[in-house]
């Protein structure tokens, strides 16, 4: 299976720091993903990291290459509540490009 995962960078997890935030996602993630046996897709070869950080560099890149992937992985629903209640139908159609969407917590 392929997958794509989404780390907020803006959150704070548990009152710690930002970068802590992002590392306690990052390694939750990757861990979920290979118990899941889930390889990470890099749609654009140009992007530094294997995760997006943005949704909307997200949903560009999906609209660009048309692919469908089987899932997203994001740490947790309110990871993604903001942006899902300010853009609803950009997460829709980000959604719609996956076969699954799934949290680790």
């Amino acid at each position: 299976m392929m997958g794509i995962y989404l780390i907020n960078e803006k959150i704070h997890i548990n009152g710690q720091s930002q970068n802590e935030s992002v590392d306690i996602q990052q390694a939750a993630l990757l861990d979920f993903m290979n118990k899941e046996r889930v390889a990470p897709v890099k749609l654009n070869p140009y992007q530094l990291n294997e995760h997006y950080t943005i949704p909307h560099a997200l949903l560009y890149d999906l609209k660009l290459h048309k692919k469908q992937i089987d899932c997203l992985f994001i740490y947790s629903n309110e990871s993604i509540e903001d942006f899902a209640l300010s853009y609803p139908a950009r997460w829709l159609i980000i959604k719609s490009y996956f076969d699954r969407i799934l949290t680790v917590t």
